[in-house]
């Protein structure tokens, strides 16, 4: 009798092409909620080498896919909020093969990036960054990963989503004190 594990159910919306333009609202965890990411005091990040360095890796996707802009972003003590804008790759018209091209058998035409190649991208310089940073400054470690398995994305479907969650990217430091992603938060005391 052949082992079946359980299926993971895919949060990401079926049917859609991730490797499309859009605008995407990203989040993306430390594994076991750990604050790896430095501190928040009184609503402001508090920088650290780490935080400077995913900040970096962060910035430095655009070099790396070329066809994605980034709008807000914030590095929180165990996640990191994050907005893709990612854009038709082709210009103007749009590539188009020259007439005379040879069509070659086999020959790989290649695939376009999808969202989670750009989020796995980031993970991955992340987490090798970092691992360097535990090994050269003393970095706080992690067990086994620094991130989470997956990612939580939202499709911004409008201007209006796109400013509303750029503010709340903006102020999300200033709810770190209560927020449920934090181990050490206040609970807020109704009155």
């Amino acid at each position: 009798m052949s082992y079946d594990p359980p299926q993971r159910r895919s949060v990401r919306l079926k049917g859609f092409d991730y490797a499309s333009a859009g605008a995407f609202f990203v989040t993306v965890r430390v594994q076991k909620r750990e604050c790896l990411w430095g501190d928040v005091r009184d609503g402001e990040v508090c920088l650290t080498d780490a935080e400077r360095m995913v900040v970096g890796v962060w910035e430095g996707l655009r070099e790396r896919f070329p066809f994605i802009s980034l709008d807000a972003f914030v590095v929180i003590p165990n996640h990191v909020h994050g907005i893709i804008i990612r854009s038709d790759t082709g210009v103007g018209a749009g590539l188009v093969p020259a007439l005379h091209a040879l069509q070659i058998e086999g020959r790989p035409q290649g695939i376009a990036p999808t969202l989670g190649d750009v989020v796995g991208a980031f993970k991955s310089l992340t987490t090798h960054r970092y691992i360097s940073g535990i090994k050269n400054s003393g970095w706080p470690t992690f067990d086994k990963r620094p991130w989470q398995r997956n990612y939580y994305e939202r499709i911004l479907r409008n201007e209006d989503e796109l400013k509303a969650i750029r503010e709340y990217i903006v102020h999300n430091p200033l709810g770190w004190a209560q927020d449920q992603e934090n181990p050490n938060a206040r609970p807020v005391v109704a009155l």
